[in-house]
């Protein structure tokens, strides 16, 4: 059986440094805020060309904070792809904000296109999500930003290195959110996040929030939450980042080799809008109108997939409080009917990519 994704294939790649870094921790006796943390701080803002960089406990998280730290609140609108994961939009509703979604374009990313006419007097923010692994078309977005005085929230949870014009994603927007969930692009052995920003005073708000709200331990200047990036996974994040460039190749790699040999016209591949750099196939995510009949027979021959997503956030049950009903955002529910992701992760064999390029060419 070929999984859907090895997590131990990559950690056995680096094992020895990963076990040095949560020793170094272990011993060191500090186990929350301390050195390890600051440091990944320091690298991860130096590796992506930001000033700010602050550790958080998941990708959820950081775009709650990002957006507080922003000051979007009830009564506010923050314009958000309606094709995404979850989180994007809860970020958005905890701190009572409305989101205001958007069809994606043919390459899964929000339609820059229809954004302009969905600006109002109550919208705050646009919350861009790099899907997949794909660059957005940020140039367009912060210029319609600039153009409107609203500010810019980038998701990447999925795109760790992904680059326009040789400049990291996490790089354009006032602030951006990362996730570090174990399956992302550079992930940890557990939950872990990070917000960036090249602002002083949202790096500085953002720390406030993510300690209680507390600067000065036991004085509470804002009410905060509990959500702080634990001293291992900043000590095994240190450690993976070393190899960033390699983890980022490999997986590049491997979707050239399926953009290359996958031909069978009742499957539609990937498209990249810009150049290799700009997609880092966080997902391999093909699309069929015969989407559970392709899905149960890779499933026959031994390959397991998923589906990324099977229910758009407008059509989720704990949304119903915001009235949209099917057929409200078709090209996002064609999607949603049609994706498949394919196994694509760091230390897959040659056997196992040829086996699911053969397999989904004789579909």
């Amino acid at each position: 059986m070929i999984e859907f994704n090895l997590l131990d294939r990559q950690y056995r790649q680096y094992e020895n440094e990963y076990k040095e870094a949560a020793i170094r921790v272990l011993e060191s006796g500090w186990y929350i805020l301390g050195n390890e943390l600051k440091a990944f701080e320091e690298e991860y803002s130096s590796w992506l060309g930001s000033k700010y960089c602050v550790g958080v406990n998941s990708g959820l998280d950081a775009i709650i904070i990002a957006l507080k730290t922003l000051g979007v609140k009830e009564g506010d609108e923050v314009i958000v792809p309606a094709n995404t994961y979850i989180a994007s939009i809860m970020g958005i509703t905890l701190n009572g904000a409305t989101p205001v979604f958007i069809e994606p374009d043919e390459y899964y990313n929000i339609d820059t296109s229809k954004i302009e006419a969905a600006i109002t007097k109550k919208t705050k923010a646009i919350l861009v999500v790099h899907l997949y692994g794909q660059v957005a078309d940020m140039h367009k977005i912060m210029s319609l930003a600039k153009k409107h005085n609203i500010y810019v929230i980038e998701d990447c949870a999925q795109a760790h290195g992904a680059k326009l014009n040789k400049k990291n994603v996490g790089t354009f927007g006032d602030v951006s959110c990362f996730s570090f969930f174990p399956t992302k692009n550079i992930g940890a052995f557990g939950d872990a996040g990070a917000i960036i920003t090249n602002k002083k005073s949202l790096d500085t708000k953002a720390r406030t929030i993510r300690n209680y709200g507390s600067r000065v331990k036991y004085h509470n200047e804002i009410i905060g939450m509990n959500s702080r990036m634990d001293e291992i996974q900043a000590a095994l994040l240190r450690a993976k980042l070393h190899h960033v460039y390699e983890l980022i190749t490999e997986r590049q790699r491997i979707a050239e080799l399926y953009l290359n040999n996958i031909q069978n016209d009742k499957i539609e591949l990937p498209r990249i809008k810009y150049d290799r750099d700009s997609h880092v196939f966080h997902l391999f995510v093909v699309r069929t109108k015969g989407r559970n009949k392709l899905q149960k027979y890779m499933l026959d021959n031994g390959i397991k997939t998923q589906i990324h997503y099977p229910i758009p956030p407008h059509l989720s049950e704990c949304y119903l409080e915001l009235n949209h009903k099917k057929g409200d955002f078709p090209i996002t529910e064609k999607y949603s009917n049609q994706v498949l992701s394919i196994p694509l992760y760091n230390g897959m064999t040659q056997e196992e990519m040829d086996r699911v390029i053969d397999v989904l060419n004789r579909f």
